[in-house]
């Protein structure tokens, strides 16, 4: 039977020349397997010699089988907001320090991505934010994000001041150092760092989580990720609004932020017996306790 050729685009964090050797590494494997490989645009700019095709973004939504991507967490997210239109699955090799998302070490790269190729794998689709700045009436500017949004105030000293709804309906003033809106992906980022919950990434919600609020009350909530959530400047010096920490707006007092579940999602292809409390576990050093392959004998 004829194995079907599949394409590949290979990402990575430029000018890493230990990255650009595993991209190296697995462009020769896949190769050899017969499929077809190419890098990204940007990445191809630190690739010498250059012996395979390049691909830039919208070439690689509309012809890839899948990205895989070598480098930290920071790297997926760059990559999985601007393949989210396209729906095309990311496979994550760390080579960075937490690893969240990009989940398959290093020194398994190989493996794994030969058990992907012969499906061995699971799939799992991710949500994503959208956000949309409004002056006034005027729409001034608009993002999607993977991770978070967050406003606040900026270089500035000082607090700043939000007002804040959800569907219409008035929650809460708030001054604060800003604001976390936060995916179930971004539940493990900068929300996690300012007191926010843990969300599984399958459910259905989004966090908010204030930064260093003045009132101690003023507690991280999860809404409906149905849910509209409009955020107003009330008072800052210099309020910044950015998006997964990686594209930034400077707002102005009045402007409103606009946040709701984007129409797109991130698809990740993890290796077969991939848990996402076995991440938790490894990646926020919880106390293993009794293995979870000794399951406990309850006698019945």
């Amino acid at each position: 039977m004829q194995v079907k050729r599949l394409t590949f685009a290979l990402v990575g964090r430029r000018y890493t020349s230990s990255v650009m050797q595993s991209l190296a590494k697995i462009a020769d494997f896949l190769q050899g397997t017969g499929h077809h490989v190419a890098y990204e645009s940007e990445t191809a700019e630190n690739a010498a010699p250059l012996s395979l095709p390049v691909m830039p973004l919208d070439e690689i939504g509309k012809t890839a089988d899948a990205a895989i991507v070598v480098g930290g967490d920071g790297t997926m997210l760059g990559i999985a907001r601007q393949l989210a239109p396209y729906g095309v699955p990311l496979i994550g090799i760390n080579h960075g320090r937490l690893g969240f998302m990009a989940d398959i070490p290093l020194d398994r790269m190989i493996p794994v991505l030969s058990d992907i190729l012969e499906g061995k794998f699971q799939s799992e689709k991710r949500s994503l934010l959208e956000g949309t700045i409004y002056r006034d009436d005027e729409k001034i500017h608009q993002a999607i994000a993977f991770n978070d949004i967050v406003v606040s105030r900026g270089a500035g000293a000082g607090m700043i001041e939000l007002c804040v709804t959800v569907d219409g309906h008035f929650m809460y003033s708030q001054r604060s150092d800003g604001l976390v809106i936060a995916t179930p992906t971004g539940s493990t980022a900068y929300a996690l760092s300012v007191g926010g919950p843990l969300l599984h990434p399958n459910l259905d919600g989004i966090v908010l989580a204030a930064i260093a609020p003045h009132a101690l009350s003023n507690r991280p909530i999860v809404v409906p990720d149905k849910s509209e959530i409009m955020v107003e400047i009330v008072e800052a010096r210099f309020p910044t609004i950015n998006f997964d920490s990686q594209s930034f707006a400077s707002v102005s007092d009045g402007d409103r932020i606009v946040i709701r579940r984007s129409k797109y999602s991130a698809t990740f292809l993890h290796p077969r017996g991939w848990s996402y409390y076995d991440t938790l576990r490894d990646k926020l050093h919880w106390n293993q306790g009794r293995s979870a392959r000794q399951p406990i004998d309850w006698g019945y």
